[in-house]
């Protein structure tokens, strides 16, 4: 930490100790790559550390807790409710009977009826009061079951793109990983890197590097079709998951993104100067059944490895690799 200057708080302690443990792995490719780029660990990168990597698990403790303590005080009013109308039924029932023993005993029915309406008229008040009660504690309800959605968007939302994170990006490879095996569908993979990301940061400042990655969530989230996921992977790297997509479609996909993203053009905001265009290198690769999600990205990551290697701004699929690629791997 002190090493790379980064701050001695809390928060960095439990991520750079889960570093120096390997736990988990993405966790230290995620650093790894930072490091190897020379990415100055600020106050920024370091909260996106522990938020994607760390703090999910403990915000998830907190929201449960809370919500826990919300569901404690409602379900307490309802059976104060319950309570409240088990009673006043039986009180009810008493009067009823009361005037039935009455009408036997030959009462003036004027005054059964007016003695009668006087009960109706108490129950009718008390079940009102209870059906406002209880209206709006189903809207307590509704708050904390909108919360909870909202809380598990936040949970699984990359802070800086707004694309999913890698909390996300699992759950959605697990359901697509069984639906491949399950029905034989194809499943496919974009490792997507960033051509030359270091030079935004170091010539024009990190803020300029954040508007790429931001440029480049946009594009993501135009070029991939509706029942694909977009993800942001770690650092400068980006990933999407293609269901029933074989690697020729993945391949034509990626070369759509690619295309996309070298037509785009940013300037500073600060100043309106135009900046030097984007280009990004990808690796395709298809599921291979049984597999796990790691053994997948790693053969797109070779992928990406080539693409890099023979000149950037290009797709490399799995199929391309040549053999000394494919025995290095």
């Amino acid at each position: 930490m002190a090493e790379h200057r980064v701050p001695p708080t809390p928060n960095n302690f439990h991520v750079w100790f889960n570093y120096t443990l390997g736990t988990p792995p993405v966790l230290k490719r995620a650093i790894d790559i930072l490091i190897g780029n020379k990415r100055k660990f600020d106050a920024q990168t370091n909260r996106e550390i522990y938020e994607s990597y760390v703090g999910s698990k403990a915000t998830d403790e907190a929201v449960a807790y809370e919500v826990s303590q919300q569901l404690h005080s409602v379900m307490a009013s309802a059976k104060q409710f319950l309570t409240t109308a088990i009673a006043d039924n039986r009180t009810q029932m008493a009067a009823i009977n009361d005037v039935t023993e009455r009408t036997e005993a030959g009462v003036d029915p004027k005054q059964l009826i007016e003695s009668l309406m006087g009960e109706l008229a108490k129950a009718t008040t008390r079940a009102t009061k209870l059906e406002v009660s209880f209206v709006e504690k189903s809207r307590e309800l509704a708050t904390i079951r909108d919360s909870l959605v909202k809380s598990e968007e936040r949970a699984k939302t990359d802070t800086l793109t707004g694309l999913p994170n890698r909390r996300a990006l699992e759950e959605f490879f697990r359901k697509a990983q069984l639906a491949a095996m399950e029905q034989d569908d194809p499943v496919s993979a974009l490792l997507i890197d960033i051509d030359h990301f270091k030079r935004f940061n170091d010539e024009f400042g990190h803020g300029v590097g954040d508007q790429v990655l931001r440029l480049m969530a946009r594009v993501l989230r135009e070029a991939v079709r509706d029942i694909d996921l977009p993800a942001r992977y770690g650092g400068e790297e980006l990933i999407v998951i293609l269901p029933n997509a074989g690697l020729t479609t993945a391949a034509t996909i990626a070369e759509r993104i690619r295309r996309l993203v070298a037509e785009c053009h940013i300037s500073r905001r600060s100043t309106g100067e135009a900046l030097p265009g984007i280009t990004i290198s990808i690796g395709v690769a298809q599921f291979q059944g049984g597999e796990s999600m790691s053994d997948l990205i790693e053969r797109c990551d070779r992928a990406l490895y080539q693409a890099k290697k023979t000149g950037r701004n290009r797709v490399v699929t799995e199929a391309e690799l040549v053999p000394e690629q494919q025995v290095a791997g």
